[in-house]
């Protein structure tokens, strides 16, 4: 293994070699990009929320000079356009979309990295297509079903009652009963004075409960200046979250079959109270091929140090697998 992998830190900044705008139908645009090696290894990277877009940081997780690095903004996501936009955005579409950029790019099969909701979508992808998957690195295990979406609602208040405090108080008495509901009306009110201050709200919750880390009482108050950018993950996210994610409970591991033979990693950190290790600990023992590894001393976020090297050192052992017979 190359020893950068124990350095705990990202691979240096690179720029993109090309980029684009794929028609996706629905009105939809999708943002795509690829960095380091034209010739190397394709790995694509599914970024989390859903609706939390791509950024520069998510090239580094892989060597460049081995890696042909593919990223992309899912529907309504980042640069991807129209932004926040609901219609036309489901898991299923986020599916064909994937695929769409395999062929629009002209990948055979690919390494799959995604983490949180990005391991959902590629556990999804990955079950539909698994002549397409060369293997998976997954983080931060989220399978979708309804109980992992109370816990996020309603449950990490056992952990973070301050941070649950401010998103519940954020809504009315009578919005209470039903908070995911609440706030996506309120994320797709068209007046700005309603929907901006929702996505703060929603976004500073989960951000709050992010780190193993976190001193809430002493995070700085709302602004009150929350920008465009900060309702695309917010308002998505409440999307999925009312559509149950679009998917049907136990459908991942019910169907893991399909992927239990393909090789995985799977990184998940002891603390994540965002998607707790019960989700990963089940997806593991139903998955053959999958190594396993939990990080003692890490929460939910990427950019923790065990997480990140953990998951650079998993880049750096794929490359003696993705080496051509």
């Amino acid at each position: 293994m190359d020893a950068h992998a124990d350095r705990q830190t990202l691979f240096p900044r690179i720029e993109p070699y090309g980029k684009g705008m794929l028609a996706l139908g629905d009105g939809h645009e999708m943002y795509w990009e690829q960095s380091g090696n034209p010739d190397g290894r394709p790995v694509v990277f599914l970024h989390g929320g859903p609706g939390a877009g791509a950024n520069p940081a998510h090239r580094r997780f892989f060597d460049p000079r081995f890696y042909r690095i593919i990223i992309f903004d899912q529907r309504g996501a980042g640069r991807s356009t129209p932004a926040a936009e609901l219609s036309g955005n489901t898991t299923e579409h986020l599916i064909g979309d994937i695929e769409a950029l395999r062929r629009h790019l002209e990948v055979d099969r690919w390494l799959v990295f995604g983490g949180s909701w990005g391991s959902t979508l590629a556990l999804a992808y990955g079950i539909r297509h698994p002549e397409r998957c060369a293997g998976f690195i997954l983080r931060g295990i989220f399978l979708g079903d309804t109980r992992e979406l109370d816990w996020f609602l309603k449950g990490m208040r056992t952990v973070f009652p301050e941070a649950w405090k401010a998103f519940s108080d954020f809504l009315s008495d009578d919005e209470r009963g039903d908070i995911a509901e609440a706030y996506f009306n309120r994320l797709n009110d068209p007046d700005p004075a309603v929907h901006l201050p929702a996505a703060e709200a929603w976004n500073r919750y989960e951000g709050a409960c992010s780190t193993l880390r976190v001193n809430f009482a002493e995070a700085p108050p709302p602004s009150g200046g929350a920008t465009a950018q900060a309702l695309g993950p917010a308002r998505i996210e409440a999307h999925y979250f009312r559509n149950a994610m679009f998917l049907e409970d136990g459908y991942l591991l019910n169907n893991i079959g399909a992927v239990r033979d393909i090789p995985a990693v799977l990184v998940q950190g002891r603390y994540d109270m965002i998607c707790p290790i019960i989700t990963a600990d089940k997806l593991a023992a139903a998955w053959d091929a999958a190594e396993y590894v939990i990080v003692p001393d890490a929460g939910h976020s990427a950019m923790e140090p065990g997480i990140m090297e953990s998951l650079i050192r998993a880049t750096e052992d794929f490359k003696g697998r993705l080496l051509p017979e």
